[in-house]
Formats: C-alpha cells, structure tokens, sequence
C-alpha cells in the first residue's frame, strides 16, 4: 500500500508551538511520531515523505530511520539538506526526488513538498500530494482543487495516510479551515 506523510519534523522543538502540537517536549513528540509511524506502516508498505522529515534535531536522521518501517521515498522539502547530506540516512531511502508521479491502485498522484497550482496530469484527473502548509493561515497557498491534498502530518494525525484518508482528512481540514477563515473576517 502506499502511504503518505509530510513536515514530521523530528527532533525540532521550535514546531511544537508552531503546530500547536499535542507533545510536551522533542522527546515525547519523536517517540509518539515513531509509534504512530509504526502502528499504521507494514514492512511491505511503500511510505512517500513529501519533505521536512526532521529539523534542528540533535539525534542523527539515521536514528529515526532505522526504526521506521516500510519502504522509504524522500520527496525533498525545504528542511531537507542536512537529511541530503548524510549518507548513512540517505541509504534508508528507496528513491529520492524533487517531484515524482506514482500511481495509487487505480489513480495517478504527483508528489511535491510545495503545493502546485498547476501539476503534471491536472487535466487528466491526477491528484497532487504536497507538504509545506502546516496548520497555519495560508489560504492563498493551498490550491483550491478538490484534487490537492495536504500530507502534512499535523493534519493527517501524525501518521502516514492512504490517498483515500487523504481525501477524508483534507475535506475536515479544509471545511475547518474555511469556518476559521470567515470567522476572523467578521471580526
């Protein structure tokens, strides 16, 4: 199966008041983010992180790696070149690439850390799975396809999620987002 997750973030203490996540420090939040990981990802699971895997983090990418199941493709996000530039955690990775299309059962999906207004395949009903929009007010950067969805783990429950949890979390996202939206506008 294949699986998605976005802006993990491990080992960065600084995105646990960015996020407003549930973690009372580096320490809970990495262990409860490689249980979750491992809770929901089987070894034959194929897991696309679409960026941000870790962040300032004291502990070795490679640390995290060894104890996250499955197989590993890297989507480079913009937090990623200290994770580029270690070897021993690169060889935890299947694949490695900037955009990648994959294909989902009977779906196509083009990954990118970035949301896109445009991708490879829009026309012909592909999906676009991106990463970099945390919980943050961003509207005008969340592309307003129904066939745009958000991986980012503090959207998806901090697990990685099939295309169709995608589809069921993104809709909750979006939908709270827009209430959120037009509550600070009347203010």
């Amino acid at each position: 199966m294949n699986l998605y997750i976005a802006d993990l973030h491990f080992g960065h203490r600084g995105i646990i008041r960015f996020d407003h996540r549930p973690f009372m420090d580096v320490a809970d939040m990495d262990r409860c983010l490689i249980k979750l990981w491992n809770s929901r990802v089987s070894s034959n699971d194929d897991v696309y992180v679409l960026g941000d895997f870790a962040y300032k983090n004291r502990k070795p990418e490679e640390w995290y790696l060894r104890q996250l199941r499955g197989t590993k493709h890297l989507i480079i996000g913009n937090h990623d070149q200290p994770l580029l530039n270690n070897n021993k955690a690169m060889s935890y990775f299947e694949t490695v690439d900037q955009r990648l299309l994959v294909s989902d059962k009977d779906e196509h999906v083009c990954l990118c850390h970035y949301p896109m207004a445009s991708w490879q395949g829009l026309s012909k009903g592909y999906w676009h799975i991106y990463g970099h929009i945390h919980m943050g007010k961003w509207e005008e950067s969340i592309p307003q396809s129904e066939k745009a969805l958000n991986a980012s783990a503090c959207i998806n429950g901090y697990t990685p999620s099939s295309l169709q949890e995608l589809i069921r979390n993104n809709a909750r996202w979006k939908d709270g987002f827009s209430r959120m939206f037009i509550s600070d506008r009347k203010m």
